[in-house]
């Protein structure tokens, strides 16, 4: 899940960006700008003591600029700049349009690489503090002692990740592409890997870039024979991963959406792909809640998808679970006056299955109606399982004036009469009847909390980071003037 970030919320990396900036301006400033200038303009009876350092005859500026200290300092300032600037949104997201050949200097792609520039940045840094102006005694320069931790946790990840990569082999199964731009991969499932709904993995495709890992929600239930993902084109990367499978898909057949078509059975050839994971997530604790608040903002609503197939899951397993321990060992009442000792013994111990969660609460918001292509298959199947109303899912389309107002009374005619003649609504095309607008989350907490009286609520929310204050504070709010107990957790792509 790539992070989004917004001019409001200040993120972990932007911090530390910041504090770095802040860090090289008083360092390489207080040298360039007050010890240099000190230093060659000082007499000689000040410039005595320093003989040992810098020689018998004062250094000139130019010289302390070009020596070893100051050239790296420099190669470090410089990568270092290039780096916090194409990490900026403007280069990062291609926000600002360059002509070609400079065009390559925003995407993702640019951000990445240019990353790795702290490689030169560490080697340069070492350098730097072999060589420090007042420090004689090599086992007093210990700045290799302050980078040996990171840099070898990084080395340890990065191996461990081609390791990992290499003993998980998979195979595309089938590939999808629906509107607004979303490619579902669909990937048999290696043994070893086990995960839970809401965790994600790395992937990476060797024909866009050998070296790129990206990291997606899993959006298959751990109980599914296969793992998928939905991959929404944001930048350089995801669209030429598009761009690769689109040639293994055939036009769209019988009225269905998407260039889909590409499976097993089309004589195609499918790139590789290589994963890593499973990693963890907010979301992958939702089973110690009591209800479940779930709220997806556009392709936010993926590791979602995952949890509600799994609650289904686990509920219709539970409940046959408890049918066939009735059937097997019927209850002991009034008519059975005595039970022996075999069968006492069998009923008592048979482990029960424990599901805390009773219900879910799921709300995903979008702007364009295709997007409710991308989970109609999962949301219709959810629907149809879903007999004793466990799961109430609700689709809200920003795009469409809100319900009540005069510009959409057509649209919520017609989609009425279609709802309750075929069970389908005309704007999304599945079973989950569609709202207009964005939803009044004040009134979905206060419902929910109504509802569900001295409940341990978990609200999970992904998407941009513009809804994550807004429902936190709802949260807050909520648990100091009621009985129920809201829990929020977010994560943003």
């Amino acid at each position: 899940m790539v992070t989004a970030n917004n001019e409001h919320f200040v993120l972990p990396w932007q911090t530390i960006a910041a504090a770095i900036v802040v860090g090289v301006i008083l360092h390489a400033g207080n040298h360039l700008a007050c010890d240099f200038p000190r230093l060659i303009d000082s007499s000689d009876e000040t410039y005595a003591p320093l003989r040992q350092y810098f020689g018998e005859t004062k250094p000139t500026y130019l010289a302390l600029v070009r020596g070893v200290e100051g050239v790296t300092g420099v190669i470090m300032v410089v990568c270092m700049l290039i780096a916090f600037t194409l990490a900026t949104r403007w280069f990062r997201r291609s926000l600002v349009k360059l002509p070609k050949p400079f065009d390559k200097l925003t995407g993702f792609n640019a951000f990445w690489y240019s990353h790795h520039l702290f490689i030169i940045v560490y080697i340069s840094l070492v350098i730097h503090g072999e060589r420090l102006y007042l420090i004689l005694d090599w086992y007093k320069r210990t700045t290799w002692m302050y980078l040996a931790v990171p840099v070898g946790l990084y080395v340890g990840e990065r191996t461990l990740r081609f390791f990992r990569s290499g003993s998980y082999s998979v195979r595309i199964l089938k590939v999808a592409i629906y509107p607004g731009n979303v490619l579902t991969l669909q990937m048999s499932k290696p043994p070893t890997f086990r995960y839970k709904s809401g965790q994600y993995m790395f992937v990476q495709c060797p024909a866009v870039s050998p070296f790129e890992w990206h990291p997606f929600s899993i959006t298959s239930a751990p109980g599914d024979d296969f793992l998928s993902i939905h991959v929404r084109q944001l930048g350089d990367w995801t669209r030429e991963l598009k761009r690769v499978f689109s040639a293994a898909c055939e036009p769209p057949m019988n009225g269905k959406s998407g260039l889909l078509r590409a499976d097993e059975n089309t004589k195609k050839t499918f790139p590789k792909l290589l994963i890593d994971g499973p990693y963890g997530s907010p979301a992958q604790d939702y089973s110690k809640y009591d209800v479940l608040l779930l709220v997806g903002l556009g392709i936010g609503a993926t590791p979602f998808i995952s949890i509600l197939k799994d609650l289904i899951n686990n509920i219709i397993k539970m409940e046959e679970e408890d049918e066939a321990s009735t059937d097997l060992y019927p209850p002991i009442g009034p008519s059975k006056a005595s039970v022996d000792l075999d069968t006492l013994m069998r009923i008592t111990s048979k482990p029960k299955r424990v599901f805390k969660t009773t219900n879910a609460y799921f709300y995903w918001v979008t702007r364009e109606q295709g997007s409710f292509d991308w989970f109609k298959g999962i949301m219709n199947e959810i629907a149809e399982l879903d007999q004793r109303n466990i799961i109430e899912m609700h689709n809200y389309l920003t795009s469409v004036y809100e319900e009540g107002d005069a510009r959409s009374a057509l649209i919520t005619m017609l989609q009425a009469l279609n709802h309750a003649k075929n069970g389908v609504d005309v704007v999304s095309g599945t079973r989950v009847r569609t709202h207009f607008a964005r939803p009044n989350f004040k009134r979905v907490l206060s419902k929910v909390a109504s509802k569900h009286p001295y409940a341990k609520i978990g609200v999970f929310y992904c998407g941009a980071p513009v809804l994550a204050q807004e429902l936190s504070n709802l949260c807050h709010e909520f648990n100091g003037k009621c009985t129920t107990k809201f829990e929020f957790h977010k994560e943003h792509f």
